[in-house]
């Protein structure tokens, strides 16, 4: 036969499915990934009689109760592993290592002889960001007018495998272009065209609500006039040939040397 808890917890998740029942105001939780994040219950002490049921995701899953001080993980086990802990004294749980995965609401309910009392926490698990890469667009003879290209540089800011991110240009302290995505672990990548003469100070940066990583521009070491690319690589070319003229000259020496001697 079921208890008093057992039926008023199901009798709210009926409530609570079916007429809508609202529960207390939303927390938002921000962690990092690799961190760990705990959800608080307020309570400084539960007592014996109250009953803690932790849910998660969409469905209202279960993941871990505590019922006449007993303690159970219910979806934890394959979810959270051995990274959720339940702390049997308030009823708080901690989360290790969170993943992006973790990212979801979780919903307290606090069954007691006096009432039912809700608790819920939207938490957003971000990824660890990495530095921007500046480089310059290859693409750049193929697309613009020979008059452009001949006095503008045109430059490319990416970040790989980002999720819920800003990619901004700043000139100075101003924001020159941004771009948002909410998309999972894509490449983004953000364009800037500037003049060769250009003395901006520019700096691209990646950020979500916790953390950011920029990236300085010295557009005089990514940004080279054609011309001057050319030049380079015609000196280079040059010089590549001088090396293979000598050093066939001495494998034709030793060659004959070994052939005909005197």
């Amino acid at each position: 036969m079921w208890s008093y808890y057992q039926k008023s917890f199901l009798y709210l998740l009926l409530m609570n499915s079916v007429f809508g029942v609202d529960a207390d105001e939303v927390k938002s939780v921000s962690v990092k990934e690799g961190e760990f994040v705990t959800l608080l219950s307020d309570d400084t002490k539960i007592q014996t009689q109250h009953q803690i049921v932790w849910m998660f995701g969409p469905q209202d899953s279960r993941i871990a109760e505590i019922h006449k001080k007993n303690i159970d993980l219910y979806e934890s086990n394959r979810v959270f592993g051995d990274r959720l802990k339940l702390d049997s004294q308030t009823g708080s749980i901690t989360i290790t290592d969170m993943r992006i995965s973790d990212s979801g609401l979780y919903k307290l309910m606090i069954i007691s002889n006096r009432g039912t009392s809700y608790k819920r926490f939207d938490v957003r698990v971000y990824a660890r960001l990495s530095v921007p890469v500046i480089s310059r667009d290859s693409s750049q003879r193929s697309s613009s007018s020979e008059r452009s290209s001949a006095s503008t540089c045109l430059l490319l800011c990416s970040v790989m495998n980002v999720t819920r991110v800003s990619l901004s240009w700043y000139n100075g302290s101003r924001v020159h272009s941004s771009i948002s995505v909410s998309d999972f672990n894509i490449r983004l990548s953000l364009p800037l065209e500037v003049e060769y003469q250009d003395n901006n100070t520019y700096r691209c940066v990646v950020s979500n609500p916790i953390t950011n990583q920029t990236q300085q521009l010295n557009i005089k070491d990514v940004c080279r006039p054609y011309s001057d690319l050319l030049r380079s690589r015609l000196i280079l070319l040059i010089a590549v040939a001088v090396m293979l003229v000598v050093l066939s000259v001495i494998l034709f020496w030793r060659f004959r040397t070994k052939c005909w001697p005197n």
